[in-house]
């Protein structure tokens, strides 16, 4: 049996027989008897195994140290503490694999920076526990929100030759021997001696390859991991990160936004309903007021507002800005905090100056900004940016030829807007933002597994 098993019948399991297979959190030794706080990773909640001096291995018990793996054969009885409904009263506790004194994770507090440097065991943290848990069903949540409203899921290359995000922040494929580079006439490295013939990177997003079926499936999805080469030591990049584009098309930008509300809205509920102890944890450790935060999200409703609108407001406001408000430019994390403030609330952006935003964004008629949207949440800034795609094909060609987008190499695309183009939109949420705001964790390093920023590929 588990611990999730006999959490959830807590009741129906009293006065059982059962085993247990699990690990040491914590092991309280006293003469006569002993406490083992038990987790074996099913759910968050431990279990306290209780042992005597009855039992004809008691001195081999006591010498189980924390982090070791058990087995356990016992009865569920009643807890005389309020906190836990039940504890086994153990009639064995065998070792399965010891743990040596100067394992790192001990029962204390530890610092998310030492606890960096040992990603290999901190998901046996309480912390970690709760974070990857709410993770993995934030997953979940995702695939059954667009499985449920018709979408279809599609896996994008990983390798591609399309230029969606700047191929100066994609990462370089190549087979070539970089030690002994044969060059062309040009004095460039020889491309054509490559395994494709030709450039290819790892990709920064599934877009480009994601618009193609949606123009065949009418709703599609990718969420996969991409890849950035920025050199960025914030807290909230990496050059590794997972990313959810939905694509959809006969979708404007209007319809765009009430996708992306609702589909927030249905991800944060459903992580509230299925990871409450989880959420609670993060509430009291991580972020106090983490739970009131996300269930007055998911009631509110969310404002919408041009890019020109913010930059009026920020400019009216009586503060001494660190950067100022401009509206030919990009907002800060300070102007961000501002504008949800403000309006109580998300705030989505509209209609963004088109010389900030990318070549493929829909140009509104004011030839000015595009037909682009960010949304901002309360405590975590910008959580997904989206546009209504250019589905005019001479237009396009002109826009990405002026930002030097090699149409070539996009052909495929552009064509798109010649073979039964039509209006289309989409979005793209960076998962890890998400769960930073679902778990109120402040750097991005302490909700992936394994962080692959500037500097550091460990493990």
């Amino acid at each position: 049996m588990t611990n999730k098993e006999l959490y959830e019948k807590a009741k129906e399991n009293l006065n059982k027989k059962v085993t247990l297979q699990g690990w040491v959190r914590n092991h309280r030794k006293q003469k006569e008897f002993g406490f083992i706080d038990f987790s074996d990773g099913t759910c968050f909640k431990h279990i306290q195994i209780v042992y005597d001096n009855k039992l004809k291995e008691f001195d081999e018990i006591q010498k189980i140290r924390v982090g070791s793996s058990i087995l356990v054969e016992g009865k569920v009885v009643e807890s005389p503490k309020e906190e836990q409904p039940f504890e086994i009263q153990a009639k064995k506790v065998e070792l399965l694999g010891d743990c040596p004194e100067d394992y790192p994770i001990q029962p204390k507090k530890h610092s998310r920076e030492f606890l960096r440097e040992q990603a290999y065991l901190r998901p046996r943290t309480n912390l970690f526990q709760a974070v990857f848990r709410i993770r993995s069903v934030a997953s979940f949540a995702i695939h059954d929100y667009f499985q449920k409203n018709g979408y279809l899921y599609v896996h994008t290359p990983l390798i591609t030759t399309a230029d969606c995000e700047g191929s100066d922040q994609m990462f370089k494929v190549t087979t070539l021997d970089l030690n002994h580079l044969e060059k062309d006439e040009e004095g460039k490295v020889d491309l054509s001696k490559d395994l494709f013939g030709k450039g290819s990177y790892i990709t920064g997003s599934g877009q480009l390859h994601g618009e193609t079926f949606a123009l065949a499936f009418d709703k599609i999805y990718t969420f996969g991991p991409t890849f950035r080469t920025e050199n960025s030591n914030t807290k909230t990049h990496a050059n590794e990160f997972w990313m959810i584009e939905p694509e959809i098309a006969f979708c404007d930008l209007e319809g765009l936004m009430d996708i992306e509300e609702d589909m927030l809205k249905y991800i944060v509920q459903f992580t509230l309903d299925t990871c409450p102890d989880e959420i609670e944890f993060c509430d009291k450790f991580v972020e106090n007021g983490l739970k009131d935060r996300l269930e007055k999200l998911v009631k509110s409703n969310f404002t919408r507002i041009t890019h020109k609108e913010v930059i009026d407001i920020l400019k009216k406001a009586k503060i001494k800005w660190e950067f100022e408000p401009n509206y030919e430019e990009d907002i800060a994390k300070e102007h961000e905090k501002y504008i949800t403030d403000y309006f109580g609330g998300p705030v989505f952006i509209t209609n963004w100056p088109k010389d900030i935003k990318a070549w493929y964004m829909k140009i509104n008629p004011d030839n000015k900004t595009v037909a682009a949207v960010d949304l901002e949440v309360p405590g975590a800034g910008e959580l997904m940016g989206g546009s209504q795609r250019e589905e005019l094909y001479d237009v396009l060609v002109e826009r990405a030829k002026k930002l030097g987008v090699d149409t070539e190499a996009v052909s495929w695309y552009l064509n798109l807007r010649k073979y039964g183009g039509c209006v289309h939109s989409g979005f793209g949420m960076g998962f890890e933002r998400l769960i930073m705001y679902l778990t109120g964790i402040e750097n991005i390093r302490d909700v992936i597994p394994y962080p692959r920023t500037p500097g550091n590929c460990d493990y």
